[in-house]
């Protein structure tokens, strides 16, 4: 007669290595079949990344974006190994609700049986902040870093030569941090739903909060210029102020 299945809260370190491992080949499965489909549109997304800033451009330098043509190239493999990617992150991208369901999957035997029921809702938020942070980056980041580097590029006289390299660092690691910014509400849900953190305390101290914040955006947001630093710090302070009022709402509240 076989063993019945180990129960979720009484695994061993172990199994959940072995659970850790299985979570992980899904993900990289699941990567690999939409990284299939978005290398085949790859040029069409090539066209869409490179949007912002040929529009940003054109209304610095008063040219029509169809007439623009900054980009360029020095090795032969910099276009190929640039497109797989930008393929790659585009993959990356739309399997988001699959991947955030994996480390949802992983962490669920750690919860409570009402806590389990969550999954859902957390797919869901954890999704829609990432992409919503996405969309943010898309739409309004890259029009206010276009307008300002292309601004000091037009009054220096300069002639644009870009790197397809160079420009996809930005774009991906614009994208993709201000995308993993917008999950701060997320994670302050747990860590008030957990007691690790109130609305009280995090409002006690968000002059400390806004000098991480400072430090953070000063190392970690894309390019070296002062306003850039100032735009993510204060899209993030507030986010900050938005997960206080998260942490008020998740807090657990006392039986009467």
């Amino acid at each position: 007669m076989a063993l019945p299945p180990t129960p979720p809260d009484k695994m061993s370190f172990w199994e959940h290595l072995q659970e850790l491992r299985v979570r992980i080949v899904r993900s990289l499965l699941i990567v690999a079949v939409v990284f299939a489909f978005t290398y085949a549109i790859r040029f069409r997304l090539w066209t869409w990344a490179q949007k912002p800033f040929l529009e940003a451009m054109a209304r610095q330098t008063g040219k029509a974006v169809a007439d623009l043509q900054p980009f360029a190239f020095t090795d032969l493999t910099e276009p190929f190994f640039s497109m797989m990617r930008l393929s790659l992150w585009a993959a990356a991208f739309l399997a988001a609700p699959f991947l955030f369901y994996q480390v949802w999957a992983f962490i669920r035997p750690g919860l409570l049986p009402k806590e389990r029921r969550l999954v859902i809702p957390f797919v869901v938020v954890t999704s829609g902040c990432f992409l919503a942070g996405a969309a943010f980056a898309y739409t309004q980041a890259f029009k206010f870093l276009g307008d300002i580097l292309f601004q000091e590029a037009a009054k220096a006289g300069l002639r644009a030569n870009l790197h397809v390299s160079d420009y996809l660092d930005l774009f991906i690691s614009t994208t993709l941090i201000t995308g993993v910014m917008f999950e701060l509400p997320v994670l302050f849900f747990f860590l008030a739903k957990f007691r690790i953190v109130t609305a009280r305390l995090m409002l006690k101290y968000w002059r400390h909060a806004t000098m991480a914040i400072l430090i953070f955006s000063a190392f970690f947001t894309p390019g070296d210029v002062v306003v850039t630093t100032i735009f993510f710090s204060v899209v993030l302070l507030g986010l900050y102020f938005v997960s206080v009022a998260v942490a008020w709402f998740a807090e657990p509240r006392p039986r009467k």
